[in-house]
């Protein structure tokens, strides 16, 4: 039977009818209403997920159940998200609220947690004994797959990969903390740290792809300067690549993993910014855990919540 996947953001919601094999059957996205506050979220979800089965043409009884990967750290026994900052949440029973709007069965996970669900499964984690996943977009997100199983920790908040402190005293983190992953990692401190060395007035091809606005700067301009030959934006690259590279590195030495999938918008990079995590990893990396761990690509691009919490839920009702 198929299952419905929802991926929800802070600016769109993903919408996707899995198959068993974890094909997308039909997929759709739209806005996130914010500004609407739980109640308009929650409609817009249960609208999407209704609106891709009647796209596939599939009857209530046809599907087996939804999931819904969300923002934010989610209690795994009640589907409650404790914290969404971007959407502005905070205690919200998410699973409850959507279970009445939609006539199957339910499941909320972190939104991290099912893309690591859906890489394990049928993405670039397929295969591993213990798999980890890191997110590097906007922010940076994670989570543990033991054969073929989530790791969700004492507190449901396993896989916060990106609030490590990686430079004690750096900048300032979305978390309130100074020097985390996420804030020296991230597509987002990959872009302010290209604004910053625009600001000393220092020639780059970024200037004109951004039509001489910073605020236009993001880290997918960075990586196209950079693809040009733009020295200033390979820099900026290298330092990403750098600080992400310690981040992996201190997961690979806690773990010993035996996989590390790298997902997000900053994955598009691909070896530029792959190749010298690799090499920081294998230097770094006390053996055999530094030398033996692959650190490849995500492959599912942007529907890996989807398909992931779709996997969820299935998971969820054969077990119940």
């Amino acid at each position: 039977m198929f299952a419905i996947g929802l991926d929800l953001g802070g600016t769109k919601i993903a919408a996707g009818v899995v198959a068993p094999d974890g094909r997308v059957v039909v997929s759709a996205v739209r806005p996130t209403p914010v500004g609407g506050g739980v109640p308009s979220v929650l409609a817009e979800l249960a609208e999407a997920a209704q609106g891709v089965a009647a796209q596939a043409g599939l009857a209530v009884g046809e599907v087996e159940a939804a999931g819904l990967a969300c923002p934010g750290p989610v209690d795994p026994a009640t589907g409650t998200v404790s914290y969404a900052p971007n959407l502005h949440w905070r205690q919200v029973p998410v699973r409850e609220l959507l279970s009445a709007r939609l006539p199957w069965p339910c499941v909320v996970l972190n939104d991290a947690d099912a893309a690591a669900l859906g890489e394990a499964h049928f993405g670039a984690g397929r295969g591993a004994e213990l798999m980890l996943y890191l997110t590097v977009s906007t922010g940076i997100g994670g989570g543990i797959v033991r054969q073929g199983e989530l790791l969700t920790g004492a507190h449901g908040a396993a896989g916060e990969f990106g609030h490590q402190v990686i430079e004690p005293g750096g900048p300032l983190c979305r978390c309130g903390r100074q020097g985390c992953l996420e804030a020296l990692a991230s597509g987002t401190a990959t872009a302010r740290r290209a604004v910053e060395r625009l600001r000393q007035e220092r020639p780059s091809l970024l200037q004109q792809l951004a039509g001489g606005d910073p605020e236009r700067i993001t880290a997918a301009l960075v990586g196209e300067a950079a693809a040009r030959g733009d020295s200033l934006a390979a820099e900026v690259i290298a330092e990403t690549a750098s600080y992400l590279g310690i981040g992996v590195a201190n997961l690979v030495a806690a773990f010993d993993p035996d996989r590390v999938v790298i997902g997000g918008g900053l994955a598009n990079l691909g070896k530029r910014l792959l190749d010298p995590v690799r090499q920081l990893v294998r230097r770094e990396v006390l053996p055999p855990a530094g030398e033996r761990v692959e650190i490849v690509q995500a492959t599912l691009g942007a529907f890996s919540g989807v398909v992931g919490a779709a996997w969820a839920a299935r998971g969820a009702v054969s077990c119940s």
